[in-house]
């Protein structure tokens, strides 16, 4: 090769259900390691990482020498070329998830044919780096007829069919918290006042680790030459629910 590449990305998937009064109900990671390998020779690497005993459930491709897992915490082993997932994770301790953002939401159709939507989204415990992509989706009661909502920040759409107001946040501008507000119309003579939707929120976050594992080290032995060495991290949401 003409440059020697070892990049690697770390992809973690959080999942968690926040309840209606804030409290977080479940909160895991499932994640993996993608490596992008480009070396001649016969090359040997090892990693190791910060915090490797958060983990609770791993895989690995078959390159990895698992004895050396198991003794040290240390990957070890002859990748193949190209692109392939080194390990596969999983962090199920609750006290161990940060959750990177916060959605505040009151949703009411309590008052006959209309219907109150407030929410608030903001970051939380994500060391400075910025959310991006940030999608809010609110499954609407059969019921619902159409909304009216004044956004802070992004666009709303709301289909009559599947009945998803959909917020398109974007990115969260430190100093302008996105909040959405309005109304929804009910349907003459129908009511839906025992309606609680549960939000699902998207969002990515790069160069962030939420699980806290981080590579430490990243070395390469029977070759003489100098690899590139990347590592990039990158926090998305998986199943992310807010019930109202």
């Amino acid at each position: 090769y003409k440059q020697a590449v070892v990049s690697t990305q770390s992809t973690g998937d959080v999942d968690v259900i926040i309840d209606a009064n804030g409290n977080v109900v479940s909160a895991e990671i499932h994640g993996n390691i993608n490596c992008n390998v480009h070396l001649s020779g016969m090359p040997d690497l090892s990693m190791s990482f910060i915090n490797p005993r958060l983990l609770d459930d791993v895989s690995f491709h078959p390159c990895v020498r698992l004895k050396r897992w198991e003794s040290e915490k240390v990957l070890s082993f002859i990748p193949p070329d190209g692109n392939f997932v080194l390990m596969s994770y999983h962090i199920s301790s609750q006290n161990q998830v940060a959750i990177p953002v916060y959605v505040r939401a009151m949703i009411n159709f309590n008052d006959g044919q209309i219907g109150k939507v407030d929410i608030t989204v903001g970051p939380k415990q994500t060391l400075g780096k910025t959310v991006d992509n940030v999608i809010i989706s609110v499954p609407l009661p059969k019921e619902v007829t159409g909304c009216s909502m004044t956004t802070s920040v992004g666009t709303y759409t709301f289909d009559p069919t599947s009945k998803q107001l959909k917020w398109d946040i974007g990115k969260i501008q430190p100093l302008k918290i996105p909040t959405m507000r309005g109304t929804c119309t009910i349907a003459t003579g129908a009511s839906c006042k025992a309606a609680h939707p549960t939000i699902h929120v998207d969002f990515k976050i790069s160069q962030l680790a939420v699980s806290g594992l981080k590579v430490n080290r990243l070395d390469m032995f029977n070759e003489n030459y100098k690899p590139f060495k990347g590592v990039k991290y990158i926090t998305k949401a998986g199943n992310f629910q807010v019930r109202t």
